[in-house]
């Protein structure tokens, strides 16, 4: 994929998420007034604000990781608000120890990254973001890594990218942008730990 397509794709996902972030928006209003009208919340609603919080967080993520980088920096306290309000309930605890802003290509390469290891930590884990003299590296801990070596040998660009599920899109766009950033994915794991290096 030539970076023409690599941005054409990265316009998609932007589109996508701004148009549903409105709507989102409109349901979370109208549930604080709902609120503020004095009606007893129950249950249902408890439920749908729920939904709206994690689809809202959800659609920020993306934003970041499948839209356009752009020039942006995007600062570290955005970054760990979007990690916290996706992962909050996940048996996946990412921390962004970066603590200066980042441009939005690495931040996006990062969170496709975070998203791979995801993958590989069925039970849940904890995966750390530090970035050192140009250097960004994920480190992964968990009680059991399960890595699927099919899809991590697309990292690396070792291995055809055929009969890819949705739910692994991520493992074949980041290699690309990496590459569209004249960078280059590494990958090592064990048993109990995972590191992905750009």
């Amino acid at each position: 994929m030539s970076e023409l397509n690599t941005t054409l794709a990265g316009l998609i996902g932007s589109r996508i998420c701004h148009d549903l972030i409105s709507p989102i928006g409109a349901i979370n209003n109208g549930l604080e007034l709902l609120g503020m009208s004095g009606n007893p919340a129950g249950p249902e609603i408890g439920l749908i604000g729920e939904s709206v919080g994690n689809a809202s967080a959800r659609i920020r993520f993306f934003r970041i990781a499948f839209g356009a980088a752009g020039d942006q920096l995007v600062g570290p306290a955005e970054v760990q608000s979007i990690l916290r309000d996706l992962y909050d309930a996940s048996r996946l605890s990412p921390e962004w120890k970066v603590e200066i802003p980042a441009h939005r290509t690495d931040v996006r390469l990062a969170f496709l990254a975070i998203m791979c290891i995801e993958t590989a930590m069925p039970y849940g884990g904890r995966v750390e973001v530090t970035h050192h003299e140009g250097s960004w590296q994920l480190n992964g801990t968990a009680d059991r890594i399960n890595v699927d070596t099919d899809l991590w040998a697309l990292l690396s660009g070792s291995a055809a990218r055929k009969d890819l599920l949705p739910s692994h899109v991520q493992f074949a766009l980041l290699p690309l942008i990496a590459q569209d950033s004249t960078r280059r994915v590494t990958c090592q794991s064990d048993e109990t730990t995972i590191k992905v290096e750009f």
